[in-house]
């Protein structure tokens, strides 16, 4: 069961007024859907700063001002992020953060070590990781935060309690602000032309192609990593296996960021016909300008086509067709 970032506070803080708060917490959900918020929550509670909210002497209710994550971070606060080539978190990183949470504090002082993107810890840090995560040094609170549980060995989540988060992922992330953006400039030059439409699937390939790079040298700089850490300590065909393995991994980072520029295709699409139709509730909020004028554009019927288009489009990519070929006719059939 997911649960809202609001009530997952009232959870924390619960358990926390009871003198039951575990000691480690495993907050997942889309990108976008509060994880960091939640946890500058909680960290700002056990400081003692943490009110949740409640209503003035009106009746209305007190908006809680939570200042960003990294800014909490201090002393008493460790904040670890991905930060290598690899965009990997290292074993080093996490030895560093269970030096600060093993130094002594006031009687009242609580520690907190908040791990962003914990999928991306490396298999060495998590299993460095896995003493200190089960056994933890007294008022020490860990918070492991990720889109991607799957990522996180079976030890590692069998020591936290779970908390999912309900929420929609950000779309704008990983490109698909520049998706937005090419998709308002065509909008304002009018969809039904081939050069309008071939210039969107450039701006949709380039997107891809960066993010295939990225993760190629991500799991390039990960394997170069761990061989140097194990010193050729390897047996057998362990370096192909575990260069298969990254290879997959990479390629279904490129899959899934793939999906959501298509969910970013389709929730516009779906704001255009929002539009005509009078039905309020946009996801793009920001674009509503170019969306009336298209809508305003293009008939009914026409723009369920496209719609229909984009969806085919998608379809297809989900089969063995070739990539470029299939982009490229469907571009064309959803907006020429």
């Amino acid at each position: 069961m997911a649960f809202p970032p609001e009530q997952a506070f009232q959870l924390v803080k619960a358990a926390h007024e009871r003198g039951r708060l575990a000691h480690a917490f495993l907050i997942s959900g889309p990108r976008g859907c509060g994880k960091e918020r939640l946890a500058a929550r909680i960290v700002k509670m056990l400081d003692g700063g943490g009110g949740g909210g409640g209503f003035d002497l009106f009746g209305e209710p007190v908006v809680e001002e939570v200042p960003p994550l990294d800014e909490l971070a201090g002393e008493w606060v460790r904040i670890v992020r991905p930060q290598s080539k690899s965009r990997r978190i290292v074993v080093d990183a996490i030895r560093e953060l269970e030096k600060g949470l093993y130094v002594s504090s006031g009687p009242k002082t609580w520690k907190v070590g908040v791990i962003c993107d914990a999928d991306r810890m490396a298999a060495a840090a998590e299993n460095a990781f896995l003493k200190t995560l089960e056994e933890p040094p007294p008022r020490t609170l860990l918070l492991l935060l990720t889109s991607n549980t799957g990522g996180l060995l079976p030890t590692v989540l069998s020591r936290c309690v779970r908390l999912p988060l309900t929420g929609e992922p950000d779309l704008t992330e990983g490109g698909g602000a520049d998706l937005l953006a090419a998709l308002e400039q065509a909008a304002r030059a009018g969809f039904g032309s081939p050069g309008v439409a071939l210039t969107l699937k450039s701006v949709f390939s380039s997107i891809l192609e960066t993010s295939k790079s990225e993760a190629v040298e991500a799991a390039e700089a990960l394997l170069k990593e761990e061989e140097k850490a194990l010193n050729k300590g390897f047996e057998g065909d362990w370096l192909k296996r575990r260069e298969e393995a990254l290879k997959a991994a990479a390629e279904s980072e490129y899959i899934e960021q793939r999906a959501r520029l298509f969910e970013v295709l389709q929730s516009w699409m779906a704001d255009v016909l929002r539009c005509k139709t009078g039905a309020g509730g946009l996801d793009f909020p920001a674009s509503r300008e170019a969306v009336a004028l298209l809508a305003g554009a293009e008939d009914l019927g026409r723009l369920v086509r496209r719609m229909e288009a984009v969806g085919e489009m998608r379809s297809n990519l989900d089969t063995n067709a070739q990539e470029q070929l299939a982009l490229e006719v469907g571009f064309l059939k959803a907006f020429a």
